[in-house]
């Protein structure tokens, strides 16, 4: 296009757009099979090649593929395929309204072709106002917010309760917070093969971070791993091979250091409601 100073519309959808659109279509439940997805698909060997790459874009077989994805996940097919589909139908339209029947060469995947040829036929609507639509990012629900902070006000209360009971009772209940959510933080930790500090330093500051919702365990054991192994650029090279393979996440340093962070924010979530439990249990 600037070879032959031709201009240039970008009509896709901003993909952090896409993906939060796509984030907050799917139930809280389904979320969890997409991670699962995504984690399997990061550590799996399989290889597809070219040739079957571009088998995957005749007609009939391109037509069965995109029918199953929107009968099987019909809310992340809306997200990720049939929006963009109206999107750039509406940027397109949007664009060149000033000049009818101009010529344009439009650049997209080959899933894209059948739906952004219908909804530029048969669209009829104020171009401008329906990509402002779907360009929109659906507001975050607020009561998952609370939750953090009323495990706080409750944890609080409990030692508060024990305490007033006995000096005995509210010891025995800290060293029940601190030895549940501590030592399954440190369990995370040691099960990502991170650095002894590193996994001491969950011990310490995982029942503090957890009556602290505006900071994770994760992000101190992730900070003191990274202090202690720092990866190198070797390391960083490597990365795009290492990600591929299950044993290569816990060998690069750098993935490694994901792996503290999210192995060990999971244990003391764990550890948090385990105790939570424990605590109130022994109140009773």
């Amino acid at each position: 296009a600037k070879e032959q100073d031709l201009p240039l519309q970008l009509v896709d959808r901003d993909l952090a757009t896409t993906l939060r659109r796509s984030y907050a279509s799917v139930p809280w439940y389904k979320r969890l099979y997409l991670m699962a997805g995504l984690a399997l698909g990061m550590v799996s060997s399989e290889e597809i090649d070219e040739e079957a790459i571009e088998k995957l874009k005749e007609g009939d077989i391109l037509e069965s593929t995109f029918t199953e994805f929107a009968e099987h996940s019909p809310e992340l097919y809306e997200a990720l395929i049939s929006e963009r589909d109206r999107y750039m139908a509406a940027c397109l339209r949007e664009q060149n309204a000033d000049a009818a029947g101009r010529r344009v060469l439009v650049v997209i995947g080959a899933g894209h072709m059948e739906g952004l040829a219908r909804h530029l036929a048969d669209d009829g609507s104020d171009p401008a106002a329906q990509r402002e639509q779907l360009a929109a990012i659906p507001p975050r629900a607020r009561w998952p917010r609370l939750i953090p902070w009323a495990i706080m006000v409750l944890i609080l209360t409990g030692f508060y309760i024990g305490f007033s009971r006995s000096p005995e009772l509210g010891w025995q209940l800290v060293f029940i917070w601190v030895a549940i959510n501590g030592g399954l933080a440190a369990l995370g930790a040691l099960v990502a093969r991170g650095h002894p500090l590193t996994v001491l330093s969950a011990v310490v500051a995982a029942p503090i971070t957890s009556l602290n919702p505006t900071i994770a365990a994760g992000m101190v054991t992730g900070l003191v791993e990274s202090w202690l192994r720092k990866p190198r650029v070797a390391d960083l090279e490597n990365l795009r091979f290492d990600i591929t393979t299950l044993k290569g996440w816990f060998r690069n340093p750098a993935t490694r250091i994901l792996l503290v962070f999210f192995l060990s924010n999971l244990g003391s979530a764990i550890g948090t409601w385990v105790a939570g439990f424990r605590i109130f249990g022994e109140l009773s």
